[in-house]
């Protein structure tokens, strides 16, 4: 069976530690690397409900997206919520590997993922070393049809959006918080921006820019590439059980 360690080397093949931001987290934050692992479960979170799966399951590894330590920690207790899950997982002998904004620039990463849940056709990076991509619908879209195919394809609580007042064909994806790439987006000639986290000043920008600007939310815009990860490591390690969480959902929720 392959260590942590050796798990940990496969995901930088995918998503090289040198494409991450200076200020990531990244690799093997939690564990002994040189463990062998049985079966890893895969989320885009590790959450207490996340570490709680891994225990029943029996897995030894957790492969999330976001770091499950991400600021300096002056302190370790069962105080605060994040000491708490770093106890948890070092006493059920749990690591954690976590792939970020590298994984977010991969190619067969996050943007790429996210495109292909879309249909997006011929997508590509839409600048060398930039996490976003773009790529073109099969055909011109109305505006409620295009929405309609978001939901579809990513499952999201709610949507909130701003109509950029015309058809939709070329888009540009963002999974996460990618909002200020919407100037660039409009710029490139993209009719719709797929992102989450947009602030007010983004939609009154992208309106008066005529880009369709669409917030599908933080995880389910990037929550897609779990799936491509379970099947990534899958071949990589055929005798390795690997699965996808079951207790990781979006949490935020709208009254409608």
């Amino acid at each position: 069976m392959p260590t942590a360690r050796e798990i940990e080397s496969a995901l930088y093949a995918l998503a090289p530690r040198a494409l991450a931001a200076e200020w990531d987290n990244v690799g093997l934050l939690v564990g002994d690397g040189d463990r062998e692992v049985r079966r890893v479960l895969v989320a885009l979170d590790v959450t207490e409900a996340v570490a709680e799966e891994a225990g029943r399951i029996g897995a030894g590894l957790i492969v999330a997206h976001h770091p499950v330590i991400f600021h300096p920690a002056k302190s370790v207790t069962d105080r605060d919520p994040a000491g708490r899950l770093l106890l948890r997982l070092i006493r059920s002998e749990t690591a954690a590997v976590c792939m970020h904004t590298n994984l977010d620039a991969a190619r067969g990463g996050v943007n790429d993922a996210l495109a292909a849940a879309l249909g997006l056709e011929h997508a590509a990076p839409a600048a060398e070393g930039g996490i976003e991509r773009i790529g073109t619908l099969p055909e011109a879209m109305a505006l409620p049809d295009f929405l309609a195919r978001v939901k579809a394809a990513l499952h999201p609580n709610g949507l909130r959006y701003v109509d950029g007042g015309r058809p939709v064909r070329k888009v540009a994806v963002g999974g996460g918080a990618c909002g200020d790439f919407l100037w660039e987006a409009a710029a490139l000639g993209c009719d719709a921006f797929v992102t989450a986290d947009l602030k007010y000043n983004h939609f009154l920008d992208a309106q008066a820019l005529g880009l369709t600007a669409v917030d599908a939310g933080h995880f389910p815009t990037e929550d897609v590439v779990c799936p491509a990860l379970v099947k990534y490591l899958g071949e990589r390690f055929p005798g390795l059980t690997i699965q996808k969480s079951s207790s990781h959902r979006e949490a935020i929720q709208y009254d409608v």
